[in-house]
């Protein structure tokens, strides 16, 4: 009985924080069905298109930058509420703003709320979540991003058919905002699910490793004994306290062995993850499809499709990532990604159009969807110790979003300049860096807690110290 209530806790925490991945995902692909009607009602070029897809990112960076520091200060759980603010104010911002600049600087806003949130979302997620359950755990989260891509792919079909639909005469808010200018509309259905984070953010706890950091010992093991038991909490409670023995942390201590070795395993990783294409597939969506052959009034309903399979094949890490672990994953997977964008790319040059060419890009979206896609936020959040976890973390996430940025403001000059075939071909080359990087520095962590992960870093510290002491010795000696 207390086991069933335990994970009845955990599971309900765990949707709630969540909520923050669905709106990162929400929020990021509502704009390929507002890319188009947007281009024609404000005259953009290729290169104004790029810049209204990447402000969202310098958004996410900024809003990363702070996340990492405030949440080891304050909290995880207040720093996911400043997320579902931000979240809510930008959708109803972005919605009403008539001129162009204030469009942007609404994109802006909620993209510091996609940064918060896939900064503190992940991370607050693995420091409740027990060791054997914790990989699956975290991938829910990137399950919740493509939930809510598939979400915002379905919304967008719906309201331009209803806008079709509804074309002729009419008046009112509501007729402005769902027909004449739907692209709006697309967007403020995002009001929803961020007035749910607001509100369902009242019963999350906070983090029991945060709380041990900072001596709420009390609160920790009641939060800790609805999440493992009292017998398990108590024990865990005890290690928890051993590793928490500091309080300082910040970016010059990332800087110090074994530290930099993680942080720059974690941001290389997470580099390459991006530089696979992964969002200028979900941005640019119909567009791309369009070069595929797919009609213009199609175009939404096959992204559709590709959002379904995108969570579909999510269930794989789910399953997976606790049993087979974090590197066999993430070796497969990235190397058949490679293969898959390959594949996209000859396909784009030998004009293979129509359904051979939609089922690249699916197959792309499986093997991404169990490796290069969740795995990035597991080891990001497993490999740090928990007073530098946040700011580590934050690190990790501002490189996915520098990259993200990158990819996102030169894909439309790419696929414009180089073609759409070349641009799959260099996809697919930093999906076979990947492979090669993680196959020779990437170590497994599957089934070991935080503490346990910490201990191993702190036991390799302690030889690297011993050995620079004998060398120290050794030098002292032939002077």
């Amino acid at each position: 009985m207390e086991r069933k209530g335990t994970n009845y806790f955990i599971s309900l925490i765990t949707l709630i924080a969540a909520l923050g991945g669905f709106l990162f995902g929400f929020d990021m692909a509502v704009v390929s069905g507002i890319i188009e009607p947007l281009k024609f009602q404000y005259g953009l070029s290729s290169a104004q298109e790029g810049l209204f897809v990447s402000c969202a990112l310098l958004g996410c960076i900024v809003g990363v930058a702070f996340s990492g520091y405030l949440s080891d200060k304050i909290g995880r759980r207040k720093v996911l509420f400043i997320s579902a603010v931000l979240f809510l104010i930008s959708a109803v911002g972005f919605a009403f703003s008539e001129a162009y600049p204030i469009l942007i600087f609404f994109r802006i806003l909620a993209g510091m709320a996609v940064g918060v949130a896939s900064n503190v979302s992940p991370l607050y997620i693995s420091e409740v979540a027990p060791s054997q359950k914790r990989g699956k755990l975290v991938v829910f989260y990137q399950l919740a991003i493509t939930v809510g891509v598939l979400a915002a792919y379905i919304s967008n079909l719906f309201l331009q058919k209803y806008a079709t639909a509804n074309a002729g005469d009419g008046s009112g808010l509501m007729h402005w905002l769902f027909v004449e200018n739907v692209w709006r509309g697309m967007f403020i259905v995002g009001v929803i699910p961020a007035a749910a984070f607001c509100l369902l953010l009242v019963i999350v706890p906070e983090s029991p490793r945060w709380l041990v950091q900072y001596g709420k010992n009390v609160q920790a093991l009641d939060i800790l004994t609805k999440i493992n038991g009292e017998e398990t909490a108590r024990l865990e409670l005890a290690s928890i306290k051993e590793m928490a023995g500091q309080k300082s942390g910040g970016y010059k201590e990332l800087l110090r062995l074994p530290l930099r070795k993680l942080l720059t395993l974690a941001m290389v990783l997470t580099a390459l993850s991006q530089f696979s294409g992964i969002n200028g597939v979900i941005f640019y969506g119909p567009t791309i499809l369009k070069s595929a052959g797919i009609v213009t009034s199609d175009a939404l309903f096959y992204q559709v499709i590709l959002g379904a399979a995108n969570v579909l094949f999510t269930f794989i890490a789910i399953s997976k990532v606790d049993t087979w672990g974090r590197r066999p994953l993430y070796i497969v997977g990235s190397l058949c990604a490679a293969f898959a964008l390959a594949l996209t790319g000859f396909c784009f040059m030998m004009n293979i159009t129509g359904w051979f060419m939609l089922f690249s890009i699916i197959l792309f979206l499986f093997f991404f969807a169990f490796s290069l896609g969740p795995l990035k936020f597991v080891i990001s959040t497993e490999i740090f110790p928990t007073h530098i976890r946040g700011t580590a973390l934050s690190m990790c996430i501002m490189t996915m979003w520098v990259s993200d940025w990158v990819v996102n403001l030169l894909f439309p000059m790419m696929r414009d300049g180089l073609g759409i075939a070349t641009t799959f071909f260099i996809f697919s080359f930093f999906c076979i860096l990947s492979f090669i990087y993680a196959k020779k520095k990437l170590f497994e962590t599957k089934g070991k807690s935080l503490e346990e992960i910490e201990k191993e870093w702190n036991s390799d510290l302690n030889i690297e110290k011993d050995l620079s002491a004998k060398k120290m010795e050794v030098l002292e000696e032939i002077e």
